[in-house]
């Protein structure tokens, strides 16, 4: 299960449980307040019986005089026990005072919040197993439609291999014929373009691999800014970099860096300047083209503020990123430009 499903799997379940779990809370809150008023109308009848029949194991009795604030065969509470008046067949001036103390009280209160507890865990535990069956068969069209669109992707990526080899034979041969030339570079660095497109398609759609290995970091930039120089002739790309080994992953971080590289070229403006530096352990690409109005937003699937593209490539970025363990900033304004930067610290050898 990728994580977007798995994310949705979860936001589901969480629903489903909360929701359940708020009714059976006031469920077993009413029936806890029942119960206690069930244990309070035993006890008034304990009373009764003591009053009656005299068997008044662990009540207290006494006399007390008859008044209008002493009505009969009623509950009263105070902060340490129960008592209640009842009639003395005999005498007209007196009632019998029966008293139930609280320290009697309050472990049948704890006996029944221990039921009512454990009630509350088992069917809580019966909500979590149908909550997770609900999120479970809610997020199914979903994976179904995921699995559609991914397996359309994976066969148009698959059909792309085809005409873009043959373009690349033809355009060798083309180049034997006439020898180098500027517009057959620039076919073949847009063929090259066409393949970081596809290339952006399979992590997306697989993932990243795993394998790592050491290099030059500085050769790796320079090697992809000469690339990036073709294509964006009036962007001029300044380096200031010393010698860095890397120990990641080096196709993924050449993934970050040509869509970084390219966003800078792509959205510059006219005889704009992008700066690749290293500030201690941070790689900053600076440029000063159109700038972005939401840079929050920028990372997330199929965002995008210009005509141009399909939106994923920053996405693929920071997922990227966060695989290879590099935390990533982005600071942006309209018009000024846009900084990303790169802290290589985990992954400096």
């Amino acid at each position: 299960m990728k994580t977007y499903e798995l994310e949705s799997l979860l936001k589901s379940f969480l629903i489903f449980l909360i929701l359940l779990e708020v009714l059976l809370a006031i469920n077993f809150w009413h029936e806890f307040q029942e119960k206690k008023a069930e244990i309070k109308e035993k006890i008034q009848i304990e009373m009764k019986l003591c009053a009656y029949t005299l068997q008044c194991e662990g009540l207290k009795t006494d006399f007390v005089e008859k008044a209008e604030d002493k009505e009969e065969n009623i509950l009263y509470q105070n902060s340490k026990d129960f008592y209640s008046y009842f009639k003395v067949p005999t005498v007209k001036k007196f009632l019998m005072e029966v008293t139930y103390p609280k320290t009697s009280y309050l472990p049948r209160v704890e006996n029944l919040k221990e039921e009512i507890y454990s009630k509350f865990l088992f069917y809580s535990l019966f909500a979590a197993l149908v909550s997770f069956l609900f999120a479970l068969y809610a997020i199914m069209p979903l994976r179904k439609a995921l699995r559609l669109n991914e397996e359309f992707v994976k066969d148009i990526l698959h059909d792309f291999n085809t005409p873009i080899s043959s373009m690349r034979i033809n355009l060798k041969l083309f180049k034997r014929e006439i020898g180098d030339n500027q517009k057959i570079q620039r076919l073949e660095n847009n063929i090259e373009t066409i393949l970081s497109l596809q290339d952006n398609l399979q992590i997306f759609l697989k993932g990243i691999p795993t394998q790592s290995e050491a290099f030059n970091l500085k050769e790796l930039v320079e090697n992809r800014v000469n690339y990036f120089r073709i294509l964006y002739p009036d962007v001029d790309y300044k380096i200031s970099l010393d010698k860095i080994i890397l120990q990641t992953n080096k196709d993924a971080l050449t993934r970050i860096l040509d869509n970084l590289l390219s966003n800078a070229g792509k959205y510059n403006i006219s005889n704009g300047h992008v700066f690749i530096t290293m500030e201690g352990e941070k790689l900053s690409i600076r440029d000063t083209g159109k700038g972005i109005k939401n840079p929050s937003k920028v990372f997330n699937r199929y965002y995008k503020e210009q005509d141009r593209g399909i939106g994923i490539g920053l996405h693929i970025v920071k997922k990227l990123c966060d695989e290879l363990h590099i935390p990533l900033k982005i600071k942006s304004k309209e018009t000024k430009g846009t900084t990303i930067i790169l802290n290589l610290t985990k992954i400096i050898e």
